[in-house]
């Protein structure tokens, strides 16, 4: 089959690549229809290659038909149409139980490299597809075809009849943006502000308005992420042509700060030159601008909600500042199979969401090398661009 796959920083070819097989009775085999490129992804194309092999085959945002399925798996079968989570959860142990399918104990990857990346020596989370060797190496979804460990539990069955693009996102993007809302436990009526308006950000805004949030603010210097942004009600701020972002949210909420923030840039935040150079050094590991932003323009007992993925230390974070405002602050993985039974019911016959209207390029999976150029380089207009093997 042809696949897509890591070959060094900013070099991703694709290649034929052995066809996957049922491994453990729980497995199943699909083939893919549709599969994103996440924001996600760019990290591994030209941040996080110190943990990537060459010959990995990336991805994690797929969805499509089931061709074979293990002796375990009896909720789907042959010809049924799933999307499959990007985390991998067996539905079964304590933190499954407990929703937390993030932090699945069975799919854990419990490797040197996993427990020595994490500073309070805990090792990382549950196992993702196509997402480095901190998280198990599992091959991942930009392909013909695919691999689904724990399939007894992950895939979604969706029904026939609407496009690819309806529920494609249930994959990462919506339960990610999602659960993103949710823990910016926004008062009703109250006024939210979206740092970074790619998918995650633009899918925040749509279900923010959905669920009763009364404002948006969404802050971004992309001209075609805030057009498509003011589309759907967002109050949008241009990055590139405001000098001080906290002081204008300032005064557009009264001078008390927006009731909650969601930071949906995380490491891929531009930053400031100062950020560059600590960052370049290794001095710190992420940078840090849009999350400052972020905190700086709460209101006193508001929330911070993190989804943009961060991966190393950040210095002189303000805890001191967060504890006197009484800041609350929620982060991590989206505990994908928590939020997707309430989305399906979103999604319906209609689109609500506007799942159709997020994608702006479609290609083969041949051109997925112009497909991370142009999504990196955030050239062309490119916002979400979904790959059809």
């Amino acid at each position: 089959m042809k696949a897509v796959v890591w070959h060094g920083k900013e070099d991703v070819r694709v290649d034929n690549v052995p066809d996957p097989i049922i491994q453990e009775p729980t497995d199943a085999i699909v083939r893919i229809t549709s599969t994103a490129i996440c924001g996600s992804d760019l990290h591994l194309y030209s941040k996080l290659y110190p943990v990537m092999r060459e010959g990995d085959i990336i991805g994690h945002e797929p969805m499509g038909v089931v061709e074979e399925v293990g002796r375990e798996v009896e909720h789907i079968s042959p010809g049924d149409r799933v999307v499959v989570p990007f985390n991998i959860s067996c539905g079964r142990c304590y933190f499954c139980n407990q929703q937390l399918y993030s932090q699945c104990a069975t799919t854990r990857y419990r490797g040197k490299l996993a427990e020595n990346s994490n500073l309070l020596g805990r090792g990382r989370g549950a196992s993702l597809f196509g997402y480095t060797h901190l998280y198990g190496a599992v091959p991942g979804s930009q392909a013909e075809y695919l691999r689904v460990p724990q399939a007894h539990f992950g895939p979604i069955k969706v029904p026939e009849g609407p496009p690819d693009e309806r529920f494609l996102y249930l994959s990462d993007v919506l339960p990610t943006a999602w659960q993103a809302v949710v823990y910016a436990d926004v008062p009703q009526g109250g006024t939210l502000g979206i740092w970074g308006l790619g998918p995650i950000g633009q899918m925040c805004s749509r279900i923010a308005y959905h669920l009763g949030v009364g404002r948006v603010i969404g802050v971004d210097g992309v001209p075609e992420r805030l057009s498509l942004a003011s589309k759907y009600g967002v109050e949008t701020i241009d990055l590139s042509a405001v000098d001080d972002v906290k002081e204008l949210v300032l005064e557009m909420t009264d001078g008390r700060g927006v009731d909650a923030a969601i930071d949906a840039v995380g490491m891929e935040a531009s930053g400031s030159l100062v950020s560059s150079i600590l960052q370049t050094t290794k001095v710190q590991l992420d940078r840090t601008n849009a999350l400052r932003e972020c905190m700086s323009s709460i209101r006193r007992g508001g929330t911070l909600s993190i989804s943009g993925v961060y991966a190393g230390p950040v210095q002189m974070f303000p805890l001191g500042d967060l504890f006197d405002m009484q800041v609350q602050v929620r982060m991590g993985q989206a505990n994908v199979r928590s939020w997707t039974d309430d989305i399906l019911r979103v999604l319906g016959d209609e689109d609500p969401l506007g799942t159709e209207d997020l994608a702006t390029h479609y290609m083969a999976l041949e051109d997925a090398p112009f497909g991370y150029e142009i999504f990196q380089k955030k050239q062309d207009g490119a916002i979400k661009i979904v790959l059809r093997p």
